[in-house]
């Protein structure tokens, strides 16, 4: 009989071992199954991980798609690792997403260096606000923020909605729901001849070094880590888990809505009905696959 145990004692090289069977194991996986639908695995695994770095453009194109998972990835792993549970990445992300741009539109047509700075303000200030929401309902009802947090979700979106339908729609779009297009001003430089890729991808792995800091050497980076391990041992050592809470929905909402304005300003460049394909949900994903580690995201 086989028995199936945790070790006693790891090594260093034990977590990349696990990290890299798990990856063979999935492109076995996916290898099996293209298969089964008929399809070559080799070349569908090449079309797939390959091919898009084949071209300035398709490399363009990855960065655009991965900018908005990066930036949320971090903010996410932070709230995570301290025991917090945001799960209304989405809703921050579009609420940033919204304010950035009506910030970019209530100065359309005005030319300066200064206007890009606001609009990333607003957008920031958007969602470090709807997730302030949850972290005082959790701080003084003791609400979960699960459930607050992924509810606020949907206000968001139909609130971005009824923008877009109404007071910031295009006077000249036809009737289109979705607001003019901004101003060069108010939109992001792209990092390439081709496709999307814009300078949000820099922010993103900005955001990763300095989250990797705020964990390893920052004091407040270490308190959220003793809360999320242990609770009692946090109150014991004097942290305050209504501070943490604060900090992780703070943050991650402030990050998440950086988020959302950059890609409205980088990717789209107006603000439309959907700004997000789900890059909220997805980002929790990409936080779990990296052990809630902001570098590694």
């Amino acid at each position: 009989m086989i028995f199936v145990e945790p070790r006693a004692v790891t090594r260093w090289y034990h977590e990349w071992l696990a990290v890299l069977v798990a990856l063979i194991l999935t492109l076995l996986t996916a290898s099996v199954l293209l298969a089964a639908i008929g399809l070559d695995p080799l070349s569908s695994l090449h079309r797939i991980f390959i091919k898009p770095l084949n071209s300035v453009y398709g490399i363009s194109e990855l960065l655009a798609k991965a900018t908005p998972l990066i930036t949320i990835g971090v903010a996410l792993a932070l709230g995570f690792r301290a025991g917090v549970w945001n799960i209304g990445a989405e809703g921050q992300l579009v609420m940033g997403g919204l304010c950035g741009g009506a910030v970019a539109l209530a100065f359309w047509g005005v030319d300066g260096f200064w206007v890009m700075p606001l609009v990333l303000l607003g957008g920031t200030i958007g969602g470090l606000f709807w997730g302030a929401i949850p972290a005082f309902l959790k701080v003084r009802f003791n609400a979960n923020e699960i459930l607050v947090s992924l509810m606020l979700t949907y206000v968001a979106i139909l609130l971005l909605s009824v923008m877009v339908h109404g007071p910031l729609r295009d006077p000249d779009g036809f009737n289109f729901p979705e607001s003019r297009l901004f101003h060069d001003a108010a939109t992001l430089p792209k990092l390439f001849s081709a496709g999307r890729g814009h300078l949000g991808f820099v922010f993103a792995i900005a955001f990763a070094i300095v989250g990797t800091w705020i964990v390893k050497r920052w004091h407040l980076g270490f308190e959220m880590r003793v809360t999320g391990l242990s609770a009692s041992a946090a109150k014991f050592a004097g942290y305050s888990r209504d501070r943490t809470v604060w900090m992780a929905l703070l943050m991650g909402g402030a990050i998440s809505g950086f988020a959302g304005v950059v890609e409205v300003t980088g990717n789209i460049g107006q603000l439309v009905p959907t700004i997000s394909p789900s890059y909220g949900f997805t980002a929790i994903i990409v936080a779990f696959l990296a052990r809630l580690h902001p570098l590694a995201v």
